[in-house]
């Protein structure tokens, strides 16, 4: 049966393929490989584990065939039944996740940024901060191996670093905090101005 979605054409077999329009790569693609391929002893800018450093996106092009995500090396270690990566104890990527990788590369892969408007007007904790702070910080700071001990898959454990200004200092990238997302770019100003509102704000759990 062939399929046509925004004139995109697939031939489907006993696996569907997910076609994921309007992929942009430092919002939806750069934030998967950061947070579930780059913790201590794997593909960061330091350890480079198998050579690959999945913390920007001339390390990634790495293992991208442009327009070819079955001959991509990064595609074919994250996808079918039993993926490679990421290894245990962390858990496997979503199947949303893979998609979007997936279409980002059968679309040219580019280097695309700033893909839509800036939202100034949600800066919620359930619908906006921790969206961000599961975007980017869940491989790190989640619930297998919390880096630095610090927990942030729940509400708590992202308001006991507010006290001390160790949330909004790293994602500002301040000279005196440890910068986070690690080894990578800094957070969009526009994203990083939503955590700060919500903190001035008293950090609620709305």
């Amino acid at each position: 049966m062939l399929i046509v979605i925004s004139g995109v054409f697939s031939l489907t077999t006993c696996t569907k393929d997910v076609y994921v329009p309007n992929t942009c790569f430092k919002e939806d693609i750069l934030p998967i490989f950061v947070s579930n391929c780059t913790m201590s002893g794997c593909h960061n800018s330091i350890d480079k584990k198998e050579g690959y450093d999945l913390s920007s996106y001339d390390g990634i092009m790495k293992g991208v065939k442009v327009g070819k995500p079955n001959s991509s090396e990064v595609f074919h270690s994250i996808s079918g039944n039993n993926p490679e990566m990421p290894a245990k104890p962390y858990p496997k990527l979503s199947k949303e996740d893979v998609a979007k990788i997936k279409s980002w590369i059968q679309m040219g892969a580019k280097n695309s940024s700033n893909c839509s408007d800036c939202d100034t007007t949600n800066y919620t904790y359930s619908g906006r901060v921790s969206v961000i702070i599961q975007t980017w910080c869940k491989g790190c700071h989640g619930t297998a191996s919390p880096g630095g001990g610090i927990n942030l898959s729940n509400y708590a454990g992202v308001v006991s670093t507010i006290p001390n200004n160790q949330l909004l200092g790293s994602i500002k990238h301040l000279s005196t905090f440890s910068a986070m997302p690690k080894g990578t770019a800094q957070l969009s100003q526009c994203d990083v101005d939503a955590v700060e509102k919500w903190i001035n704000a008293g950090f609620p759990n709305n």
